[in-house]
């Protein structure tokens, strides 16, 4: 357990969050969510934590274990055809992680999601938060329509709705 992680994740907490994501940038992210998914089946939910705190924190647990208890939390894999997909940001570290079901898992592999993953966190090192997020979901998308079009009758089973921890 790094010392130096701790007090990242102390000092950044949940307001660092709240000032790079707030009321308006958090409606444009979910506004893109909708567009993504008039062009799929699929469904996409974004999550940012500003830190880890209590347990997981002190359990030094990595970005991608936590966006894994996310994506349960949230049900993202609770979908008809097991294409949901989270696109998971922990702020304190910038660490992006993308955990997608099974259904378009298996079609687009951990080196696809990882190159998402890195162009978001690009965007996010030059302090391009929103467009990094918006290119995300934008890229995301882009594979679930290859691979998921959409329906004659769409469904949204998910909520658009960025969530902010």
């Amino acid at each position: 357990m790094s010392i130096k992680r701790i007090a990242r994740h102390l000092v950044q907490h949940h307001w660092r969050a709240k000032q790079i994501f707030p009321p308006d940038v958090l409606a444009r992210i979910e506004q893109a969510i909708k567009r993504g998914e008039a062009a799929h089946s699929g469904q996409v939910r974004f999550v940012v934590e500003g830190a880890l705190d209590g347990v997981p924190l002190f359990r030094n647990q990595p970005a991608r274990a936590r966006a894994l208890d996310v994506f349960s939390l949230l049900r993202v894999w609770d979908t008809a055809h097991n294409n949901g997909v989270l696109i998971y940001l922990l702020l304190a570290d910038r660490d992006v992680e993308i955990i997608a079901d099974r259904g378009i898992d298996a079609k687009v592999g951990a080196a696809g999601w990882e190159s998402i993953c890195r162009a978001m966190e690009a965007e996010f090192a030059s302090g391009q938060f929103e467009r990094g997020v918006i290119g995300g979901i934008e890229a995301v998308s882009r594979e679930l329509a290859r691979h998921f079009p959409p329906r004659a009758s769409p469904a949204n089973e998910l909520p658009d709705a960025p969530v902010v921890m």
